[in-house]
């Protein structure tokens, strides 16, 4: 048989339509489709100016004035994001009680993520829907010796987080949450220290460093308004350009070492099935996926005795 050009366009179309019919092949990105879903989660020590707990907590005196600090680096990003093309973005006020954004000032039709506890800490609401995930106020690891505020999920409580043996900033822990809904990170803000970290441990992003850190209570620091500026900028940047980025994507099973400050919270957590003690303060944990590595860290953080109701 005499084989055409045409005859061969009409058998290509039909076996890809035959393959997607398969579900081999994913399906087209809502990027493609009806427009970009991009996922934030807003901490605040990386925030344009914060540097101590003045800024950080209810009992800072300049807590109120940094919550609309954070709440506008936020609308800046949301700002950007819309121009964009974005026709859904989600929220995650990811710092302290979770209860720091201004919400009243938030468009409408975005929607937010509170308070603790939550089965993907930072990330909760994280799906297979959202084209790209934005960190905005992140900081660095706790193991880092030179970054504004840096600690990893808790200061008051661990030393360190190493997940298969690289010590992880909160914002390698989220993209690898991220990496299991196939989501990349595109964009973060903070100081020097947590750009310089994201790009080594999770890979190519958009970088708005708004301080530069002289040491863990104090940096050089843009103002607010320029602070905001380079973060629109940066997003903007980003999801222009959101099919060059990689979800951060680890094969199970994943090791998880939590060492904490005290001994005690150690020698307890090793009373659990599945859960190794290392050391005096050190237990790990080997989960199948992210996702279940992070319903054993948020479990590790926040389970006590005395909790009500």
């Amino acid at each position: 048989m005499r084989v055409t050009s045409r005859w061969l366009q009409t058998a290509a179309v039909a076996a890809a339509s035959a393959v997607a019919a398969t579900g081999l092949f994913p399906a087209a990105s809502a990027a493609q489709n009806d427009g970009l879903r991009v996922y934030i989660s807003a901490d605040m020590e990386g925030v344009t100016g914060a540097v101590t707990g003045d800024q950080l907590g209810p009992s800072g005196f300049e807590y109120g004035r940094f919550r609309e600090f954070m709440t506008d680096e936020v609308l800046a990003a949301i700002a950007a994001a819309r121009e964009a093309g974005a026709v859904e973005i989600l929220v995650s006020d990811s710092h302290g009680n979770g209860e720091n954004l201004l919400i009243d000032r938030l468009p409408d039709d975005v929607q937010v993520i509170r308070a603790w506890p939550r089965p993907l800490m930072m990330m909760e609401g994280i799906d297979r829907r959202f084209d790209a995930a934005i960190f905005l106020g992140y900081h660095s690891s706790t193991g880092n010796t030179r970054g504004v505020r840096a600690h990893t999920m808790s200061s008051a409580t661990l030393a360190g987080l190493t997940i298969n043996g690289v010590e992880m900033p909160e914002a390698g822990v989220n993209a690898a949450i991220a990496g299991d809904f196939g989501v990349p990170v595109v964009m973060i803000s903070g100081d020097d220290a947590i750009a310089e970290e994201a790009l080594r441990i999770i890979g190519p992003m958009e970088t708005a460093v708004v301080k530069w850190s002289l040491g863990f209570h104090s940096a050089r620091t843009m103002t607010p308004a320029a602070g905001r500026r380079l973060i629109g900028d940066k997003v903007r940047a980003a999801l222009a350009r959101v099919g060059d980025f990689r979800p951060m994507t680890l094969q199970g099973p994943i090791r998880l070492e939590l060492t904490y400050k005290n001994y005690q919270p150690a020698e307890l957590m090793a009373y659990l099935p599945g859960v190794e003690r290392v050391d005096a303060h050190t237990i790990a944990f080997v989960g199948q996926d992210m996702t279940e590595v992070s319903k054993f860290i948020e479990f590790a953080m926040s389970y006590r005795a005395d909790l009500v109701p």
